[in-house]
């Protein structure tokens, strides 16, 4: 979607920190904005403030754990402006209780997982089948972390599963929906917002975001920015390639056993 001029832009988590900047970018391109959060009170701020920017803006409160509300959520996207375009799946929360894996309370992962998983999902289904049935362009794109890629985070082994989650599941969902409909993950590093708080140092928020709105109207897949990240993913890489090239090297033919291949073979059978 190389334009987001007239479009309906919904975003989750987009009171504040990264999703309002995102709110900011997407406005001045001519998006109409539609701003969700948990905290009434932060949404109303930020519609205000995109308003005061000559931005076209509504906000509802949503709680994206619950799949109610982010069926409410999207009624109310298209009551106020006819159509939703865009979902940005930014609300997410950080873990509060770090320590050992082996000994971490199995309910910080419920709570990270309600949002920072099922939150997605929720909006996935629920707008997601929406777009389909609209039939014009559209986009998800969900916001992933540099944990998507690699332990940024030590001892917060709930965060990086969830955001490992989240790589997975958008890598999938751009396989499923039609050709219509833009899929990006968005990975921020180090960035300045509400899990940051205290931590100086962070990327300034808005320099984060025009780093990466480009890369959504471009189309692509991994929307990244911190360019030190490709130290920790290229140590993992290095890894497995030293792994397969050890125990596992190719050889002509080694498509036997891939997966891929084997259903594709399989499919090709079944259509004859």
């Amino acid at each position: 979607m190389d334009s987001f001029d007239g479009k309906v832009v919904v975003i989750t988590g987009g009171a504040t920190g990264i999703g309002f900047s995102f709110a900011k970018r997407f406005g001045e391109d001519g998006a109409r904005l539609v701003i969700a959060g948990r905290r009434k009170d932060r949404v109303d701020e930020a519609v205000a403030a995109l308003e005061a920017l000559g931005y076209q803006a509504a906000g509802a409160a949503c709680d994206v754990a619950k799949r109610g509300d982010v069926e409410a959520l999207a009624d109310f996207a298209w009551s106020t402006f006819g159509q939703a375009d865009v979902l940005l799946n930014n609300a997410g929360v950080s873990q509060t209780a770090r320590g050992s894996i082996l000994t971490l309370d199995l309910g910080e992962y419920d709570r990270v997982y309600g949002i920072n998983i099922y939150g997605m999902l929720h909006g996935i289904q629920v707008f997601g089948t929406r777009f389909v049935e609209q039939g014009t362009p559209a986009a998800i794109y969900n916001v992933g972390s540099e944990n998507s890629f690699f332990p940024a985070v030590p001892g917060s082994s709930a965060y990086i599963s969830s955001k490992h989650a989240v790589l997975a599941i958008t890598e999938q969902l751009a396989e499923d929906v039609p050709d219509f409909i833009d899929v990006s993950l968005i990975t921020p590093g180090w960035v300045a917002s509400e899990m940051t708080d205290g931590f100086p140092g962070a990327m300034e928020t808005d320099r984060y975001t025009a780093i990466v709105m480009p890369q959504l109207k471009a189309g692509h897949f991994f929307a990244v920015s911190h360019a030190y990240n490709m130290v920790h993913i290229d140590k993992r890489h290095d890894a497995l390639r030293a792994a397969f090239d050890t125990y596992a090297p190719r050889y002509d033919g080694d498509d036997e056993f891939d997966v891929r291949t084997a259903i594709a073979r399989a499919m090709a059978r079944a259509k004859r």
